[in-house]
């Protein structure tokens, strides 16, 4: 039988994180009764070190799920170590290819000790900045789009004739933006559409000069997945289907 005093534990230590924790998050229990919810987010955990060897030998009796505005998500479970105290995981995205995952490392969950907001500062410093990179990276892959560098914008041709950059630094983001780009949350990329190939071909010039004149080159992504030549007046030709693109292997799920 479960412990009650251990459901409302669980409970009470995931709100106070979700208070704690950057940015705003809420936090769901979900209990024993919650037997396919329990499994799917299992399935869900993106960890192949601590974690993920507590769940092969203690599968999840409830837990608790901590969600971002964004969608980002963390789980957190309890410890069989005989320490108090949990474990706190990432969550992959639900809505992912296998594929997206290729080539990204698991940002490997935490135990936790019994102050919750100790735990938050742990999360937060700790945690939350390989979930967030890891995020970005099977994101990236999904949507084709190939990572820029911070002295570099890359323009990656889409299926749909747009145009789509994940930029480095606020630098990068402000420029796109002023030239008709338009933030893609929460994935962070930045897309052009390509209905008016004129209008599209003339916001990629002035792209260009505008990155050049902060020190950054632009380079367009082909449909071969070659990168052009850095060009400071990027010229934009039909568009064409991109091709999945990433390699490696895919996200295992403990």
């Amino acid at each position: 039988m479960h412990d009650h005093e251990e459901s409302e534990r669980l409970a009470s230590y995931a709100d106070v994180l979700a208070g704690e924790l950057p940015g705003t998050w809420t936090s769901t229990y979900h209990p024993p009764g919650h037997i396919d919810d329990l499994h799917e987010l299992t399935s869900r955990v993106w960890d192949m070190d601590l974690v993920a060897e507590s769940l092969a030998l203690h599968p999840l009796q409830h837990a608790a799920v901590l969600t971002r505005r964004d969608g980002a998500q963390l789980v957190v479970v309890d410890r069989h170590d005989g320490r108090e105290g949990l474990l706190v995981s990432a969550l992959a995205p639900r809505s992912l290819p296998d594929e997206a995952y290729r080539g990204v490392g698991e940002p490997n969950g935490i135990a936790l000790g019994d102050d919750p907001f100790v735990s938050a500062q742990q999360i937060a410093s700790g945690l939350l900045p390989r979930y967030d990179t890891a995020l970005a990276r099977v994101r990236l892959h999904a949507a084709g789009v190939r990572p820029s560098q911070p002295d570099r914008v890359v323009l990656t041709w889409q299926p749909d004739g747009g145009l789509a950059a994940s930029p480095v630094g606020k630098v990068a983001a402000a420029v796109l933006a002023a030239n008709g780009f338009v933030e893609d949350q929460p994935d962070g990329i930045y897309r052009l559409s390509g209905d008016d190939t004129f209008a599209q071909a003339r916001a990629v010039r002035e792209t260009g000069q505008a990155l050049k004149a902060q020190g950054i080159d632009t380079a367009l992504q082909h449909p071969s997945g070659r990168i052009a030549p850095t060009s400071t007046h990027p010229t934009v030709a039909p568009a064409t289907p991109v091709p999945a693109a990433p390699t490696a292997s895919a996200r295992r799920s403990p």
